[in-house]
C-alpha cells in the first residue's frame, strides 16, 4: 500500500503565491513603457516589481527557501507561458476590419532581447534573493529581520538590475540613458524595500503566528534547479 505522507496546509501560502506571479507579470507588460520623471528614468515595470522582492522576502523567512523556490518557479514558467500566448497571439492572422495589430505589437509583441533579458535577470536575482535571506536568518538566529530583508535585495535587486539592463538595452541606448535607467531602477527598487521594511515586519508576524511555523533552513540544499 502507498504511503500518503501528511502535508501541511498553509492558510496563506496560496494567496501570496498568487499574488507573487500577478506582480511578476504585471510587471513585464507595464515594462514596455519608459517612464522619466524627472529624477528617475526608468521602465514602467519598476512602478509595482519591487514588490516581487517583498513577497520573495516573506516567502522565504516565512515559508522556508524550499517553498520560496517552488514560488520563483511558478513564476518563471507563467512568465515563458505568457510570452509564448502573446507572441502566438501576434503571429496569428487579424479578423478582417481589426485595424490594432501596430498597436499589439508594439506593447504586447514578443522582442526576443527583452524576453531573454527579463527571464534571466528574474531567475538569478530571485534566487540570490532567497538565498541570502535564507543564510543570513541562520546566521542571526532569526534577529534583525530589517537587516536581512534589505541586505538580500540590495543583493538580489542587483543581480536583477544589472543583468536586465545590459542585456536589454546596452548598446540600444546612449550610455548616459542607460547608465541613468541602470542606477534609478536600483535605486528605486531598494528603496521601496526599506520604505515596506515595516509593512513586512507586520505581515512577517501575521504569518507566522496564523501559519504556525517559523522556517530555518539549516539542512537545505540550496541548489536553484531542486524541485
Amino acid at each position: 500500500m502507498m504511503e500518503i505522507k501528511n502535508v501541511p496546509e498553509f492558510k496563506f501560502f496560496a494567496i501570496i503565491t498568487g499574488l507573487f506571479v500577478a506582480v511578476l507579470l504585471i510587471s513585464n507588460i507595464a515594462s514596455t513603457k519608459i517612464l522619466d520623471l524627472g529624477i528617475f528614468v526608468f521602465d514602467g515595470g519598476t512602478l509595482l516589481f519591487p514588490l516581487a522582492y517583498i513577497f520573495g522576502d516573506i516567502l522565504t523567512e516565512v515559508y522556508g527557501y524550499k517553498n520560496a523556490r517552488k514560488v520563483i518557479w511558478t513564476g518563471f514558467v507563467s512568465a515563458i507561458l505568457m510570452a509564448v500566448v502573446f507572441a502566438a497571439v501576434g503571429f496569428l492572422p487579424a479578423a478582417e476590419g481589426w485595424i490594432n495589430q501596430a498597436a499589439y505589437d508594439s506593447i504586447l509583441g514578443i522582442v526576443p532581447r527583452i524576453v531573454i533579458a527579463s527571464l534571466i535577470a528574474y531567475f538569478a536575482g530571485e534566487f540570490s534573493n532567497s538565498y541570502i535571506l535564507a543564510k543570513m536568518k541562520i546566521k542571526a538566529k532569526g534577529k534583525m529581520l530589517w537587516a536581512r530583508t534589505i541586505g538580500s535585495t540590495i543583493v538580489g535587486q542587483g543581480v536583477d538590475t544589472m543583468l536586465f539592463a545590459t542585456i536589454a538595452f546596452f548598446g540600444t541606448l546612449p550610455i548616459e540613458t542607460f547608465i541613468a535607467l541602470v542606477v534609478s531602477n536600483y535605486i528605486f527598487k531598494v528603496g521601496i524595500e526599506v520604505l515596506f521594511t515595516p509593512f513586512t515586519y507586520k505581515i512577517v508576524g501575521f504569518l507566522k503566528k496564523a501559519e504556525g511555523i517559523d522556517v530555518y533552513d539549516y539542512k537545505t540544499d540550496f541548489s536553484p534547479f531542486k524541485l
